[in-house]
């Protein structure tokens, strides 16, 4: 049974969702989406949101029905030992997103501010910040993914100083690339969203779970229209020769923020997405840590700690932007997978073997 006092009041689901979709993807994701769909980029960002908000309605109805977390789905449907090998891969999927997260946001830390960072010390003592946060609770990590959707907010508002620059005429011709192009930058844009699936593993330590949903629903929408402003905004500001050549386009607008009081706004920008990047990492390993923990029963502590040794050693194996690349295509690949096949899959399985129990009983 979950302690009522590790439970969260199901409006903070918002919080979680819109913190795990909104990451370091927004930093960059214009020049990925934009390389297969060009100026039809922003349609690709709205048939992503509306292809994960059917997945959010998967996983609620999926959770529901059990009312239990994923580790426990996959235990009661395919036994002990499938359902164990089930819950490991995705143990490690949670495990590698959080490290590909992290090295990412070096990697912005490296290019913007300090190229000479050592990237061991910087990994501990962001270790250090990961561990003390999980090992608070659930509950310690909710008030973090708050703080860090409000505290960050400010950020919006740079949005405004490109508008200057921007033409709009960029948006036309309106759909003059093929379903396939659509299709393509709609794949490549869902790794922006792929941090719901922890979902799956605090839905149990939510209160009035019924309505936890539409927050969730609510949080998705105003992601999608985030995304949405910025590609916009991104397409009439650069050409699409221009957005090739920029690997951190939402960086690239800070750079021309001019207020009195700041010379390099974006060195501002890149401290205060500590706070956005913080709790994702953490709802990440916090996920692995938990599923960990129900599977071996073994300490969560000691758990997250080995974890954490093995984020601050594969950060190290992840040396240059080929390398982050590479994770970061398989991590899209493989989530895209999980979310889009595997979920509904996972649906449908749990409601015939659910009729099948019901008819036999």
């Amino acid at each position: 049974m979950t302690n009522n006092k590790d439970q969260i009041s199901p409006f903070l689901v918002f919080f979680l969702v819109l913190k795990v979709q909104i990451g370091i993807g927004v930093l960059g994701f214009q020049r990925i989406i934009i390389k297969s769909a060009g100026n039809d980029a922003w349609i690709a960002v709205i048939a992503a949101g509306l292809l994960f908000s059917i997945v959010i309605w998967c996983m609620f109805s999926l959770l529901k029905s059990h009312n239990q977390d994923l580790m426990g789905i996959h235990t009661r449907l395919f036994g002990k030992f499938f359902g164990g090998f089930l819950n490991i891969i995705w143990i490690s999927y949670w495990l590698f997103m959080g490290i590909a997260v992290y090295r990412t946001y070096v990697e912005v830390v490296q290019a913007w501010m300090f190229p000479q960072i050592n990237v061991t010390t910087f990994s501990i003592v962001f270790a250090l910040l990961i561990y003390y946060t999980v090992s608070g609770g659930f509950q310690v990590l909710t008030g973090m993914c708050f703080l860090g959707v409000i505290i960050p907010s400010y950020l919006i508002f740079t949005i405004l100083f490109p508008l200057e620059y921007t033409d709009f005429r960029n948006l036309l011709p309106v759909w003059n690339h093929s379903y396939k192009d659509i299709a393509l930058a709609t794949k490549d844009m869902s790794l922006s969203y792929l941090g719901i699936s922890t979902l799956l593993m605090y839905y149990p330590l939510i209160k009035q779970q019924n309505t936890a949903h539409k927050w969730a629903q609510l949080a998705n929408g105003l992601s999608t229209l985030s995304y949405l402003l910025l590609m916009i905004v991104s397409i009439g500001f650069y050409s699409e020769t221009q957005i090739s050549r920029y690997v951190w386009a939402t960086l690239s607008f800070w750079s021309i923020v001019q207020v009195p009081f700041v010379e390099r706004f974006e060195y501002i920008g890149i401290a205060t997405w500590v706070i956005f990047i913080l709790p994702n990492i953490c709802l990440f390993i916090w996920a692995a840590t938990k599923g960990t923990t129900v599977l071996f029963k073994v300490k969560p502590n000691k758990i997250s700690f080995l974890f954490l040794v093995i984020l601050i050693v594969v950060s190290l194996f992840l040396k240059n932007r080929e390398h982050i690349n590479t994770t970061l295509n398989y991590m899209s690949r493989a989530g895209l997978y999980l979310y889009t096949i595997y979920i509904p899959i996972l649906l449908c399985i749990s409601s015939i073997m659910s009729k099948v129990r019901k008819r036999n009983a």
